[in-house]
């Protein structure tokens, strides 16, 4: 299966009482304080995933009309989430807990709007495809007014396509958060989609502020934020889950950049961004960083008290937008729906001027480079192989582990991870109680 990967792991139901108890990252967050200042309101995030259940009790008016990429032979449209893990995010970023008059789930921007837009399934998606529908979601996103997009899926594969979608939500004021990857207990091959020049690849921690130790790590690593045992709003049975994964940590990195904007509506979003890198969390100072953790822990409660100088507000305070100015733009749409439906330039029409056996030869060699493509792709998939270059076109993409194909299936038990604490990425002296 090729296109994107669901980058959370296996979602366990949750009892419903005592939910808020069990959200121990809002806890470390010091989220009650920081509602008192800001709660995203006026903010809206894109959530590029499975679809977001706009019923779910802890989501209830705070889920916009988006946009459905899947295939017509996926029922439903973007408010129906085919396997839960859409809304689980929604749910991590905007959760209101008013379940049971209060006693459900909260986000880390509960004031925030949420804007779903679906993807298709890693089986309805081709080896070509996967970066099409995510620059499609990406230029949707960005010219539907989404300040934040997040995007806790991998897959796909950089190509100028994908990158200029990044860079034309960067012209047009978004920032963009993307997950990791979840299996650096296995293979060290981050999320290329993450890797992506103008992408906040966000990287997961544990209640000790380690790394876990199924977060990919690597100089690609731009941030990190909680994404072990997150208890929050789903779209399984219950209604609610407990997982764990870089899926998590994106989903709490886009509600930090809700919450900041919030507050300073006129910063752009570099100013949001270079905010989040000045308050940063041990064990950087928003200077130096390591592949662990990338420039540190996400820290919005300080950017609220202290966000200290937001700096230019036109220059991307991340070093890897240059290499993106480098890629040739794509057309740029002039419309919403253009955007997100507007068919890849012809390139041949650029050839018009040549004779016809020029042409025909032209189509003859697409054509057999193309089918030595796929054949090799068939060859990945049979194997079940992992291309060992990170920067492979067409990675082998898979559902986390243990995650099921939709909630109707029952969630199994999630897999086991031991405690994180694996690598010197935080200094002596910060533990557990460590305030992020």
């Amino acid at each position: 299966m090729l296109g994107l990967l669901l980058v959370g792991a296996a979602a366990v139901p949750v009892q419903a009482a005592s939910t808020r108890e069990q959200q121990w990252f809002l806890d470390a967050m010091k989220a009650e304080q920081m509602w008192k200042t800001s709660t995203g309101k006026g903010i809206t995030v894109a959530v590029i995933d499975t679809g977001v259940d706009p019923d779910n009790p802890d989501l209830k008016g705070r889920v916009l009309k988006g946009k459905d990429f899947a295939p017509d032979s996926r029922v439903g449209d973007e408010h129906t989430d085919y396997d839960g893990h859409g809304t689980g995010m929604a749910g991590l970023i905007a959760g209101t807990g008013k379940y049971g008059g209060g006693q459900g789930a909260f986000g880390l921007a509960p004031g925030a709007d949420i804007l779903p837009v679906r993807m298709p399934h890693p089986d309805e998606m081709g080896a070509f495809d996967g970066s099409g529908y995510f620059s499609k979601s990406i230029r949707y996103a960005a010219n539907a007014g989404a300040k934040v997009i997040n995007i806790s899926m991998s897959g796909g594969y950089r190509n100028p396509e994908l990158t200029g979608a990044v860079r034309y939500a960067w012209s047009k004021g978004s920032l963009v958060f993307a997950g990791i990857g979840n299996d650096a207990d296995k293979t060290h091959k981050v999320s290329e989609l993450a890797a992506t020049p103008g992408v906040v690849a966000v990287a997961a921690v544990g209640k000790n502020l380690r790394r876990a130790p199924f977060s990919q790590y690597g100089p690609e690593v731009d941030i990190a934020a909680p994404g072990v045992d997150m208890v929050h709003a789903c779209g399984g049975k219950t209604g609610l889950c407990k997982t764990s994964g870089t899926s998590d940590a994106t989903a709490l990195a886009s509600a930090s950049a809700a919450l900041i904007w919030s507050k300073h509506p006129t910063w752009t979003n570099n100013q949001v961004l270079r905010v989040m890198l000045n308050t940063i969390g041990a064990p950087t100072d928003g200077a130096k960083r390591n592949d662990s953790i990338g420039y540190g822990i996400v820290r919005p409660r300080v950017a609220l008290q202290n966000p200290g100088d937001p700096g230019p507000a036109d220059e991307y305070p991340l070093p890897d937008l240059a290499a993106a100015a480098s890629a040739p733009p794509s057309p740029e749409p002039s419309s919403v729906t253009d955007a997100a439906e507007a068919p890849a330039k012809d390139k041949s029409a650029e050839e018009t001027s040549s004779d016809s056996k020029t042409n025909t030869s032209v189509w003859i060699a697409f054509g057999a480079l193309s089918l030595v493509l796929l054949c090799g792709t068939a060859v990945v998939l049979v194997r079940k192989r992992r291309a060992a270059n990170a920067a492979a076109l067409f990675p082998t993409v898979t559902h986390s582990p243990g995650q099921p194909p939709s909630p109707a299936a029952g969630f199994p038990n999630a897999p086991h991870y031991p405690p994180p604490g694996s690598g010197s990425d935080i200094p002596p002296g910060r533990g557990p109680d460590a305030a992020v």
